[in-house]
């Protein structure tokens, strides 16, 4: 079958690319699908991303290769298998990211790409109860909920103890000071996760020129020449095919576009002829320039009560779950990541270079693949930091030229130093912050790393020990205007070939500073635009 456009991946930005390309009724579009729908009550509900979190129906549960500085562990890099991707999955936590973030995209070749230009584009994707103003929008299809004066009241200890130390404040994290301590925002409507699937691929699926395949694996891109033609997939074990007249666009994410790309034969040469797969275009910066952001957790015991007090008993599970079916509010309706901000790790950065997230609940991510977080023992909370911009870069592989083997994710984690020194600044941050008054009043313990972890190297060993990603891989794809060093142009179309453009995270060319999944939402309505613009 033929189609104008077919969309490689029903994530978060796909399904923006299906609903604004499939408006005008101008378009057919085919969105494929490699897992089933969002249909699922937890979806819905916000609480449910932590059942699925090792749930290989809807979670592909990839793992990094071992990390060399990192105690050779492998590090978990859960990602959507279900209408909606990852953000379908996540955390929900609402952050663009700073300004200089973008300006670096304009500045690394990518005219239209800085921070005045796709500030608009984040506006026309959001509906945010302030209405149209300078910095947001009031009429999108994301609906954008701030969880201030809704959260757990144990935040508002964590904001009073970075007021006695001097922080700055953050009303907004996606207003005019990015800078300090504050709320999140998170991506809710009523209560119930507000991911592009629910508000953009729903509405549209009713139109006749819009098709969605589900379950259908893509095995390659087909290419006449140079130009991309269609797709190979593998659909419930059924190889079938699809042919596009315009384009087809790549928006399987950070880890498969990489990998769809180097299955089709568009990677460096040296690494195709390894796997046997056909050279169609030598293109040496497919799957490399891989960036994440990498977390460690301070636990810590309150004389207060917690979220930890609620979530440990049936009977708190209970009553939160009456007052989320009654009102739509309470912990069941938000994130877990409530408080947090962005700090200078000291007075010589230039821009905030650490986030902290403060959560009023401490939990053990299990070890055994159980969809669980399970709630500590007792009061407790967490602290948790990463650097905003990390320089380490990492890789991502085709295994073997069998589209159903996993990419191999190697991040290279804290392989530069000033990667290494900031994992320093976080770990004395923290410590800093919770000496404030306020924190001190209602800590019994810190339970880990606890008080024997003291030194520089005590706290990066820590770190090397028990830190994880926070599952904002991109960069794989990067956007530039060398073809040696990146893989798509400033309009998102892929070096030297016709007819195939990249749209998703993997396009980035330096991580945000923040979660990266309101920067997807933009890069997929400013995709949109470009691909229309050039029909």
């Amino acid at each position: 079958m033929t189609y104008d456009y077919i969309i490689v991946g029903a994530g978060a930005a796909g399904c923006i690319l299906a609903n604004r390309l499939s408006a005008s009724g101008q378009h057919t579009v085919l969105l494929l699908e490699a897992g089933g729908k969002d249909s699922s009550l937890w979806f819905k509900i916000p609480v449910g991303f932590a059942k699925m979190y090792y749930n290989p129906t809807f979670n592909w549960m990839y793992y990094s290769q071992p990390q060399k500085q990192l105690n050779n562990r492998e590090i978990y890099a859960p990602r959507g298998k279900v209408q909606g991707g990852s953000g379908s999955i996540n955390a929900m936590v609402y952050v663009r990211g700073q300004a200089h973030d973008f300006d670096d995209w304009a500045a690394n070749g990518n005219d239209g790409w800085g921070f005045k230009d796709v500030l608009p584009y984040f506006r026309k994707l959001e509906n945010h109860p302030l209405g149209d103003s300078e910095y947001h929008g009031g009429s999108g299809p994301i609906s954008i909920t701030p969880m201030k004066g809704q959260t757990h009241p144990i935040c508002d200890v964590f904001l009073k103890g970075c007021d006695e130390l001097g922080y700055p404040h953050s009303d907004d994290f996606n207003g005019p000071r990015f800078e300090g301590s504050g709320i999140y925002d998170v991506n809710t409507r009523n209560g119930q996760r507000s991911s592009s699937s629910f508000e953009h691929l729903h509405p549209a699926l009713s139109r006749p020129n819009l098709t969605v395949e589900h379950y259908a694996l893509v095995d390659r891109v087909l290419f006449e020449n140079k130009r991309a033609t269609g797709i190979a997939v593998t659909q419930r074990g059924v190889a079938r095919t699809f042919t596009a007249s315009r384009e087809v666009i790549l928006c399987a994410g950070a880890v498969d576009t990489p990998k769809v790309l180097q299955l089709s034969g568009v990677a460096d040469q040296a690494l195709l002829a390894r796997h046997d797969v056909p050279l169609v275009k030598h293109l040496p910066a497919v799957g490399q320039n891989l960036q994440d952001h990498l977390c460690a957790s301070y636990y810590y015991k309150a004389n207060i009560p917690t979220l930890n007090d609620q979530l440990g008993s049936l009977f708190g599970q209970f009553k939160l779950g009456i007052k989320y079916l009654l009102t739509r509010k309470g912990a069941l309706a938000m994130s877990v990541n409530q408080a947090g901000g962005f700090f200078r790790g000291n007075t010589a950065q230039a821009n905030p270079n650490l986030q902290l997230y403060f959560n009023p609940l401490s939990y053990q991510i299990p070890k055994n693949n159980k969809a669980s977080l399970k709630p500590e023992p007792y009061s407790g909370f967490l602290l948790c930091f990463n650097p905003c911009r990390p320089t380490s870069r990492g890789r991502i592989e085709i295994k073997s030229k069998n589209p159903r083997d996993a990419a191999l994710i190697d991040p290279n984690y804290l392989s530069t130093q000033k990667d290494i020194d900031e994992v320093i600044q976080g770990s004395r941050l923290m410590r800093k912050i919770m000496q404030a008054p306020a924190l001190k009043d209602i800590t019994v313990a810190e339970v880990l790393p606890g008080a024997a972890v003291e030194s520089d190297e005590q706290m990066l060993q820590y770190f090397r020990e028990n830190s994880g990603s926070i599952y904002h891989l991109c960069g794989s794809c990067a956007m530039g205007a060398d073809e040696q060093k990146t893989v798509v142009d400033k309009r998102l179309k892929v070096h030297g070939l016709d007819g195939l453009r990249i749209v998703d995270a993997s396009i980035f060319p330096n991580v945000t500073s923040g979660n990266t999944h309101a920067a997807v939402l933009m890069v997929a309505e400013k995709g949109a635009d470009l691909i229309l613009q050039d029909a």
